[in-house]
């Protein structure tokens, strides 16, 4: 069983902070007295968002440069020493039917959504093995439950993160590391230019969901190491966000 964990004091990496999920995931955080470090390509949104949460380390990043993920844990570990937590959110959509898709803007978005998640990982590992602990968000999809017909691209590469989440967890259990994946609904962001709007129901069933509540149920993950949790589709249900027990 893992053990819950109060985040005031900890340090942790959100991708893709510069807005969306990302963004509310950092200012979750900050209000619960962590140290968020901000890490996106855009690097005057970056600022924006460090100047609101109190001077938050704040690292231009594209996560598909090697050189620039080390440097992004590096300034990590001379700011705060120690790196407590990971939330993999960086990513980009690719819609369209399969047989109209660009095959290298497949290979874009795998090196996006699921190498640079991986390579973000591999670097936070030493320092959090060093501390035997740490705490690792990757955000998948919900498109991953479904036929994705008209996404099935993007959906493939959010069903790799979810192999990858799923065997990390095992991987890293013993160096008391805990794994987490989140799959979120339908979210209000740019995300796809800005297609889906807080409260729409693009699909049956389906109701877009705020970016704050998407990033509420990543600091509960935070703090429990749950394996996984998928978000439910329809009206938000704000007590997922809340520390089960």
């Amino acid at each position: 069983m893992t053990d819950l964990i109060d985040l005031a004091g900890k340090t942790v990496i959100v991708t893709g902070a510069s807005s969306g999920i990302g963004a509310s995931t950092a200012r979750r955080l900050h209000a619960a007295g962590a140290f968020p470090v901000l890490a996106a390509r855009r690097a005057d949104r970056l600022a924006t968002l460090a100047d609101e949460l109190g001077g938050a380390l704040a690292v231009p990043t594209d996560v598909t440069d090697p050189a620039q993920v080390a440097a992004l844990v590096e300034a990590t570990l001379a700011r705060h020493g120690r790196v407590d937590g990971l939330v993999n959110n960086a990513g980009a959509s690719l819609h369209g039917p399969l047989d109209q898709v660009d095959p290298a803007a497949f290979g874009a978005t795998l090196q996006l959504n699921l190498v640079g998640l991986l390579a973000v990982t591999q670097a936070v590992l030493p320092a959090m093995r060093r501390q035997g602990f740490g705490r690792i968000v990757n955000i998948s999809s919900g498109t991953t439950r479904r036929v994705a017909v008209g996404v099935g691209a993007y959906a493939a590469s959010k069903s790799a993160v979810s192999m990858l989440s799923a065997v990390l967890t095992q991987e890293l259990a013993a160096d008391g590391i805990a794994v987490s994946l989140l799959l979120p609904s339908i979210t209000a962001t740019e995300f796809a230019d800005g297609r889906f709007k807080l409260g729409a129901s693009p699909i049956p069933g389906m109701v877009v969901q705020s970016p704050d509540y998407v990033a509420g149920v990543i600091l509960r993950l935070l703090r429990t190491g749950e394996e996984s949790f998928d978000i439910p589709h329809g009206v938000e249900q704000p007590e997922i966000t809340r520390v089960p027990g």
